[in-house]
């Protein structure tokens, strides 16, 4: 499928467009700013775009009003479908964010419950009401917010109404947007029986509409198969990359690579194509995040040469700052316009390696070098190998590996590498060497 040779990029448009954070309904900057960041899209090898929450709602995008209108902050319906058209004729697939698991207060059954009570006839939509209890915001009601958080009004997606108005609501953005698919917010909270639905319903609605789940722990197989979600978010090795630079023990990050993908029967993911990130919306960024600012670039190469599809998050393509403790704004910029820098044009290269081999998309999976401060593994498919090396050290450092070849092309500089059981490898350096 199309994903899977995918190289995303992820907007959090509320923040990027420098919405103001209570929906006053006010457009500071219009959703079609896009159109205007194609070029550095395409000059850095971005094939597809994950918008996070783009619908109508109270605050922060995560607390839906209405699936079936653009946040008024960003524009209308017809903008954003301009922009869909737009990234589309460039070559660029576009998935939004599907937050199913529960609503904002503002959604239109819930302020029915709030104004009819016990007769309202979507009471039956959300899980748990109690009319003898309460809430934080004092409605003489109780009803399950997501992990407390009472903005967040919890769906019954065990019934058949809201399923079809969850359902009815895709179609729409398939109709009028021509999206490509969905990543779907907290998935590891989803009842199983609605994703299986929902996965039925991405097969019939249009070829390779593509399903990605935000999963946090587990086994991710559990809602990643043949009947539910074709993708999740790999958070296991989002952690295992900065603290394998961080600690300079490259045998984590590794050891999940292995553990995740490697030939043994018992491995996880063999086959699978998780969602690679090395920050999002939700956590600190990574120039923030290492202790070392010569790691920026191989943390990229590390993310971009393993299994999986990657994913970039705008604004740290040029290596921009922000702390998690620091609040959410700080992590969801509105920038004036995209810059490019060392990092940007190393990022680019990385795009353009995965986007013209076959290899770094459906590749097998070998360590071949491992010591705390330098790997190396081969990337395999069919008769094309790649072999990707990482050295985090300050000095140089021998590669020793014989893999039948005498010399290979470095996809990231197209320099020659002459190879004689191995090579030097420069101190804080990354290569992708095609055999």
């Amino acid at each position: 499928m199309w994903a899977e040779e995918a190289v995303f990029y992820q907007i959090y448009p509320l923040g990027f467009c420098g919405a103001n954070f209570e929906n006053d309904g006010v457009c500071n900057k219009n959703i079609k700013t896009v159109i205007d960041w194609i070029p550095h899209l395409k000059k850095l090898g971005i094939t597809a775009i994950y918008f996070s929450p783009i619908f109508e709602s109270d605050t922060h995008g995560y607390n839906t009003r209405d699936y079936t209108l653009i946040d008024k902050r960003l524009g209308t319906n017809e903008d954003f479908a301009e922009v869909c058209n737009k990234l589309h004729e460039n070559g660029i697939n576009v998935v939004l964010d599907g937050v199913f698991n529960h609503v904002g207060r503002g959604f239109f059954a819930f302020q029915d419950v709030l104004k009819n009570r016990e007769n309202s006839p979507y009471v039956s939509w959300f899980d748990r009401i109690a009319f003898d209890g309460n809430s934080n915001y004092n409605d003489g009601l109780w009803y399950e917010g997501w992990e407390g958080n009472f903005d967040l009004v919890k769906l019954n997606l065990h019934n058949e109404d809201v399923i079809n108005h969850i359902f009815n609501a895709i179609r729409g953005w398939v109709d009028e947007f021509e999206i490509d698919g969905l990543r779907l917010d907290v998935a590891y909270c989803l009842d199983h029986d609605f994703i299986r639905r929902l996965r039925d319903l991405a097969n019939n609605i249009k070829e390779d509409f593509y399903l990605i789940g935000e999963t946090l722990f587990g086994d991710y197989n559990m809602i990643m198969n043949d009947g539910m979600l074709h993708s999740v978010t790999n958070y296991e090795c989002y952690k295992g990359l900065h603290s394998s630079f961080n600690s300079m023990n490259m045998f984590e990050i590794v050891h999940s690579l292995k553990r995740q993908y490697d030939r043994d029967p018992w491995c996880l993911y063999t086959g699978k194509h998780l969602l690679s990130f090395v920050d999002n919306h939700d956590v600190t960024r990574v120039a923030s995040i290492l202790n070392n600012e010569n790691h920026l670039p191989l943390i990229y190469a590390m993310a971009f040469g393993m299994p999986g599809i990657p994913c970039v998050y705008y604004g740290s393509e040029w290596g921009f700052k922000a702390r998690k403790e620091d609040g959410d704004p700080a992590l969801r910029p509105c920038f004036e316009k995209p810059e490019w820098n060392d990092l940007t044009e190393f990022i680019s290269k990385l795009a353009n390696a995965v986007n013209t081999t076959k290899a770094l998309s459906y590749g097998m999976f070998d360590s071949i070098v491992l010591t705390n401060k330098q790997c190396a593994f081969l990337r395999t498919c069919d008769d094309e190998r790649i072999l990707v090396c990482i050295n985090a050290d300050e000095n140089n450092f021998y590669m020793n590996f014989d893999l039948g070849v005498s010399s290979a092309k470095d996809l990231l500089t197209d320099e020659t590498i002459e190879l004689n059981n191995g090579f030097e490898a420069k101190a804080y350096s990354a290569y992708y060497l095609k055999l």
